[in-house]
């Protein structure tokens, strides 16, 4: 409880102390995409990370050289603190999230600030002009990062991928570029205010999927294609069978 207390403390400083930075960087900010002000964003991932003893982060697989090359950013989803996570990647791409989390003081008000991208999972049209943001995103040179599950896991297994993320990649012609993210399930538990014990969290970035080829008829492929590797990566650090992180296999046996 005093860890979690000290965390929650920290956190709330550096938020109040960020949102001061995130203000004065957008107002001098001409970036059409807000490039430069999202990057100071994600930055306080970094600090949340740091200021977490129980959180031990490995990064590993590919270095990404050119931060400006746009790609779809997938990712499987196991805890909400995947979130400022993976913001430890070293380049800026604008987040794709539910609606909710904007209407959060100070952290809701940062995300508007920074670019990023709401949905209202209840309004299928919020979706589709959420998309058509994400393109014209893309198209200013700034990735954007979709968990295609949704929501998180709540057994650990990798739950079934929506078309959205696969369709934005194919029909704006950028790669894929999936994550995973393994140990973070547990490190903020759902419907508690306490950190959980502390946890080595291993993210890695995979290859880019090329899609300047493929057509909308390669959607459901590209998702299920993307969906196995990830599976596969996740089986390997367990040292289980690929099925046993399956949310659908899980689901079809109930």
């Amino acid at each position: 409880m005093i860890r979690s207390l000290y965390i929650w403390f920290s956190f709330c400083i550096l938020v109040f102390l960020w949102f001061i930075l995130i203000l004065l960087s957008r107002i001098f900010d001409y970036d059409p995409v807000l490039y430069r002000t999202g990057y100071l964003f994600r930055k306080i991932g970094n600090m949340i990370t740091m200021v977490n003893p129980a959180w031990k982060l490995h990064i590993s697989g590919e270095t990404i050289s050119n931060p400006r090359k746009p790609y779809v950013v997938v990712c499987n989803h196991q805890s909400m603190a995947d979130i400022p996570l993976i913001s430890n990647l070293p380049w800026e791409m604008k987040w794709m999230a539910k609606e909710e989390l904007f209407k959060i003081p100070v952290v809701g008000w940062m995300m508007r600030l920074s670019g990023d991208i709401s949905v209202d999972r209840k309004n299928p049209r919020s979706g589709a002009l959420a998309l058509m943001k994400a393109q014209r995103v893309l198209e200013q040179k700034c990735s954007v990062m979709i968990f295609p599950e949704g929501t998180r896991t709540l057994d650990g297994r990798v739950r079934q991928f929506t078309n959205g993320a696969f369709h934005l990649a194919i029909k704006a012609k950028v790669s894929i570029l999936p994550l995973v993210i393994e140990g973070s399930r547990d490190c903020i538990p759902k419907n508690s205010w306490k950190f959980g014990k502390p946890s080595n969290i291993f993210l890695k970035v995979l290859p880019p999927v090329d899609t300047s080829s493929m057509t909308m008829q390669d959607v459901s492929t590209l998702r299920d294609n993307i969906r196995l590797t990830i599976m596969k990566q996740i089986a390997e650090s367990r040292s289980v069978p690929v099925d046993s992180v399956d949310g659908m296999k899980s689901l079809s046996a109930i």
